[in-house]
Order: C-alpha cells, then sequence, then structure tokens
C-alpha cells in the first residue's frame, strides 16, 4: 500500500498572495491618480480653453441673488448671445450702466420691444422678491451663461488669470507623463509575469528516467 504525505504549500503559493495584494492596491492608486488628473484637466479646459476657443468669459457669483440655482463660488461661462435670441427664462449677464466693469447676472423674465426695435429686458435674481429696479437694454448685455461649475469660482478668484494658465499646463503635461508612465509600466510588468522555469526550460533537451 503506497503512503502519501500532506504537501506543505511552496514557497511560490505562499509569496504570490502578498504580491497579488501589492498588486491589487498599487493598481488602485494609479487608478485614483488618473482619475484625478482627468478631474483637474477637465476642470482646466471647462474654464479656461473652452471660454478661449468660443470667445466665452468665465465669471464668479458674488452674492446670493441666483441662489439657489447659482449660489456664491459658482463659476459661469457666459458667451455672446444676439439681443433677439434672449427669450424670458434664460439667465443673463449684463453691465448695471453700459460701459462700466461692473456686472450682474440675473434672470429674464420679460422681453419688450420699444417703438425703434430696440429690445429691452426685465430681469430678476432667483432669490429676489421683486425684478430689477430698471429694464436691461441691448448696448449693456454681455451675454447668456452657457454652463456653470459650483465652488470653482472661489479658487478661479483667488488665483490669477495668467496662474490658472499655468496650472492647467502643468496639469496637461502631467496626465500625458502620467500616460507614458503607466504605458511603460505595463510593458515591464508584463515582462515580470512571464515564468523564469518557462525561460530555463529547453524543450529539446530529453529528460532521463531513473531505473525501476
Amino acid at each position: 500500500m503506497a503512503s502519501t504525505e500532506p504537501q506543505a504549500p511552496s514557497h511560490d503559493d505562499t509569496a504570490r498572495r502578498p504580491g497579488r495584494l501589492s498588486g491589487f492596491f498599487s493598481a488602485l492608486g494609479r487608478g485614483l491618480i488618473a482619475a484625478l488628473l482627468v478631474v483637474i484637466l477637465g476642470i482646466g479646459a471647462a474654464v479656461i480653453v473652452v471660454p478661449a476657443v468660443t470667445g466665452s468669459t468665465a465669471l464668479t457669483v458674488l452674492t446670493s441673488s441666483m441662489e439657489p440655482h447659482l449660489p456664491p463660488g459658482t463659476m459661469v461661462v457666459v458667451r455672446p448671445t444676439d439681443a433677439a435670441d434672449i427669450e424670458p427664462g434664460m439667465v443673463m449677464t449684463y453691465q448695471l450702466e453700459s460701459g462700466k466693469p461692473l456686472l450682474i447676472t440675473h434672470r429674464v423674465i420679460q422681453r419688450l420691444t420699444t417703438a425703434d426695435g430696440e429690445y429691452l429686458f426685465i430681469t430678476q435674481g432667483d432669490a429676489n422678491p421683486q425684478p430689477d429696479a430698471d429694464p436691461v437694454r441691448e448696448v449693456q448685455i454681455r451675454g447668456t451663461v452657457w454652463y456653470a461649475i459650483p465652488y470653482i469660482g472661489w479658487a478661479a478668484t483667488a488665483v490669477g488669470g495668467d496662474l490658472r494658465s499655468i496650472l492647467v499646463t502643468i496639469a496637461i503635461i502631467g496626465l500625458f507623463g502620467y500616460a507614458a508612465w503607466m504605458f511603460g509600466s505595463a510593458l515591464v510588468q508584463r515582462a515580470r509575469k512571464k515564468s523564469p522555469a518557462d525561460d530555463d526550460a529547453d524543450p529539446l533537451t530529453p529528460t532521463e528516467e531513473a531505473p525501476q
């Protein structure tokens, strides 16, 4: 009768488990970093690239007159819009006085037409109980809100325009650099996965059997 003995787990099996765990956390970390870089790049594109390409302007909401739709700290991207295309319900950015830098972003609640064919707009903040006192003339209009990004406005206000461009450039370079590093790491890991035993074995070398 042949007897058998339980075999202890090989050293290779015990060594692989920690390796697999560390590989999982390594992949997780790389994924999180990649996701963070993509988010930074996306925000940079939305705040700088898209406005520059489309001729729009990124502005920060400073007051609570448009809450809850546009709370303070929200960044709004305002694109030029013809007065004839502005309708009630749209959110419009305009100069409080024509030629002055102070801007207001309120919702259009009514559009009027003068005898001369000029459009006038009655506006009101979403959080305000009454419409704005004076109608908005065409010469005051800067555009309508295209899209908004919550909370980003505070950061954009704290960081100057030139520095924003530098940060976005760094993010782009970092993203491409990280992609190249991940590609190189994948090639190295693929090479390491090849079993050393497979490399050492020679399929053309005959094996000898012990005499029975």
